[in-house]
C-alpha cells in the first residue's frame, strides 16, 4: 500500500487523513441511546485496535480531547504495537461566562487544562469550538480575548491553532494575523451542522492563510464514505486535511484504502456489500 499523503502544519509533517475521536468517546451526534451504547462498549484496547491499523497505513494524527477518558491510554498502546508515534490534536474546552469576553479567561484555569495537554504529550492545543465560537464578535470581527490562550500555547511548546463551527472566525483571524497554524472547521456534501452553505464553506477554507483540518466529512453517519471522500478529497487544497470517525479496524482499512483511491483517481478496489437484492448485478 502507497505511503499516505502529509501535508505540514507550523512545520510539523502530519498524515492528511487525521483520526477523530467522536465515535471513539460516545458523541454520536445521533442519539443518546447511541452515544450510550459507544461509551459502555468502546474501551481503550478497542480504540487502539483502530489506532493500529491507521497508524501502520501513515495516518498518524489524532484529534480529541487527548485529556479525556480512554485516549491517551488507547494512542499509547497503539504506539507500543506498532513503533510509531502518534501526533496529538487536542481540543480542550476553557470555560466562560458573561463576563470572559470583557475580562479575559481564568488564567490559572486555563494553565491547569493547557499544563494537562503537555502532560498527554499533545503537539498542537486548539480552544474547542464551544469556546471559540462563543467568543466570536461579528460587529468588530474579532475572536475576543483568546489571543491569550494562543500565547500560553506557545510558550508550553504546543503549535496552536482554533477549532470552530464559524466559518467567520477563519477570516477574522487571517484579518487580525492571530497566531495560529491552523484552523479545524467543518466540512461535508451535505452541510450537516455548517451554518452556510457548503459553497460559502468552500470559498472560505480556500481562501484561508493557513492549511485546514477540516471535520465530519461522512455528517455523522448520513453520507457514505465513498460520496463522503470523493467530496472532501476533490474539494480541499492539497495542503487541506480530512479528518474521518470509525468504529472498527476494518473500516479505518476501507477509508484508508478508499481514500489513496480517490486521490489516485483510480477505481475503488474495495469489496462491495453484498446483499440478496443486489443478486442480478454479479455474474
Amino acid at each position: 500500500m502507497a505511503a499516505f499523503p502529509r501535508t505540514t502544519v507550523g512545520g510539523v509533517s502530519v498524515s492528511r487523513m487525521i483520526i477523530g475521536s467522536n465515535w471513539f468517546l460516545g458523541w454520536s451526534h445521533c442519539t443518546a441511546a447511541k452515544d450510550r451504547f459507544i461509551q459502555e462498549h468502546f474501551d481503550a484496547k478497542r480504540i487502539a485496535d483502530i489506532l493500529e491499523v491507521f497508524f501502520r497505513a501513515g495516518v498518524d494524527t489524532v484529534m480529541g480531547l487527548i485529556s479525556g477518558p480512554k485516549l491517551p491510554d488507547a494512542v499509547r498502546e497503539a504506539e507500543d504495537r506498532t513503533g510509531v508515534k502518534g501526533i496529538i490534536v487536542s481540543t480542550p474546552s476553557f470555560p466562560t461566562n458573561e463576563r470572559t469576553p470583557f475580562e479575559g479567561f481564568d488564567l490559572g484555569e486555563v494553565e491547569r487544562i493547557l499544563d494537562e495537554q503537555v502532560a498527554h504529550g499533545a503537539t498542537f492545543c486548539f480552544p474547542h469550538t464551544s469556546t471559540t465560537d462563543v467568543m466570536v464578535d461579528r460587529c468588530t470581527r474579532e475572536i475576543r480575548q483568546v489571543d491569550t490562550i494562543l500565547k500560553m500555547t506557545r510558550e508550553r511548546g504546543m503549535i496552536p491553532g482554533l477549532s470552530t463551527h464559524m466559518p467567520e472566525a477563519i477570516i477574522y483571524a487571517d484579518e487580525r494575523s492571530m497566531d495560529v497554524a491552523t484552523y479545524i472547521s467543518i466540512f461535508n456534501s451535505m452541510g450537516f451542522l455548517m451554518p452556510i452553505e457548503v459553497d460559502w464553506v468552500h470559498r472560505v477554507i480556500h481562501n484561508a492563510r493557513k492549511p485546514v483540518m477540516t471535520i465530519k466529512p461522512f455528517a455523522a453517519g448520513h453520507v457514505r464514505p465513498l460520496q463522503g471522500l470523493t467530496f472532501s478529497w476533490n474539494a480541499l487544497r492539497d495542503q487541506d486535511m480530512v479528518t474521518v470517525g470509525t468504529m472498527a479496524p476494518g473500516e479505518a482499512a476501507e477509508l484508508v484504502e478508499l481514500s489513496l483511491d480517490i486521490l489516485s483517481r483510480s477505481a475503488s478496489s474495495l469489496d462491495l456489500q453484498r446483499t440478496r437484492s443486489k443478486s442480478t448485478l454479479v455474474a
